[in-house]
């Protein structure tokens, strides 16, 4: 039987991270921690981590900062703080040794924790998420895709066909006069300055785990960057998900299972 447990931890800045633990009553086969992309929320992770729990494995969800029910603006946003707040739910629940499984932006939060604190990570599972940049346009198309979303959405439904995915719809908020995204617009812009700006391939040459590089058929990572990432570290395993974009834990959340399963064993 697997006990799930919500709580809020507070960063030494002040943010407030909501977060999920799924622990199964016994020692865990093993322990993740499973970080959101961009504008999303750690409900997207339920369908897998429902499957990873179910295998005995403690399975870690968080809010990022920006993001759900986390503070919304938090005083910064910095790729640095987002990393700060992965070790701090690593070291206060006492996760480590950790396999981090990221999708986009949190899968390059991920790999900068990899990097930047081996210690902690047992193994680093990438959904469409890599070192490439810089980017310079990232932060006029992200302002694009959010100012396109027609809030307020008037029900859920209308809500899922816009975004595409009902646990994208769950995410939202009910005001008075409708469904709102739960996250402020400057925030999420600033989210990734830093990615318009650099590039980590530093980072990622620095790794030291097991790593697996999950890639949607229909995704959106530049074309030469899985290849690129392989150059650099040649016992990355790649995995290409069929019928599957961006969104590949939620396009394709079994073959995204198979895929993990497969790398832990």
């Amino acid at each position: 039987m697997t006990r799930t447990r919500s709580a809020t931890l507070t960063t030494p800045d002040g943010t407030h991270l909501a977060h999920r633990d799924h622990h199964p009553a016994g020692d865990p086969a093993a322990t993740f921690l499973l970080l959101h992309g961009l504008a999303g929320h750690q409900g997207e992770w339920d369908t897998l981590a429902a499957r990873l729990a179910a295998d005995g494995h403690r399975v870690v969800t968080y809010d990022a900062r920006g993001h759900g029910a986390s503070t919304r603006t938090p005083a910064t946003t910095t790729r640095a703080a987002h990393v700060q707040d992965a070790v701090a739910l690593i070291e206060e629940l006492g996760l480590a040794p950790v396999t981090l499984l990221g999708q986009s932006l949190g899968g390059h939060t991920a790999l900068l924790l990899a990097a930047s604190h081996p210690h902690l990570v047992k193994s680093l599972v990438l959904v469409e998420a890599g070192p490439a940049g810089p980017s310079p346009g990232l932060p006029a198309q992200i302002a694009t895709w959010l100012d396109s979303w027609p809030t307020p959405f008037k029900s859920l439904d209308e809500a899922e066909v816009f975004l595409g995915h009902e646990v994208w719809a769950r995410g939202l908020e009910k005001q008075e006069d409708g469904w709102y995204p739960r996250w402020d617009r400057t925030t999420i812009i600033d989210t990734v300055a830093e990615l318009a700006t650099t590039a980590y391939w530093t980072e990622w040459s620095r790794i030291t785990c097991p790593t697996l590089l999950v890639q949607g058929e229909h995704g959106t990572m530049c074309p030469d960057e899985p290849a690129t990432m392989l150059t650099h570290r040649p016992h990355t395993r790649l995995t290409r998900i069929p019928d599957a974009a961006h969104d590949v834990h939620l396009d394709q959340p079994d073959r995204l299972y198979e895929a993990i399963k497969a790398f832990n064993t």
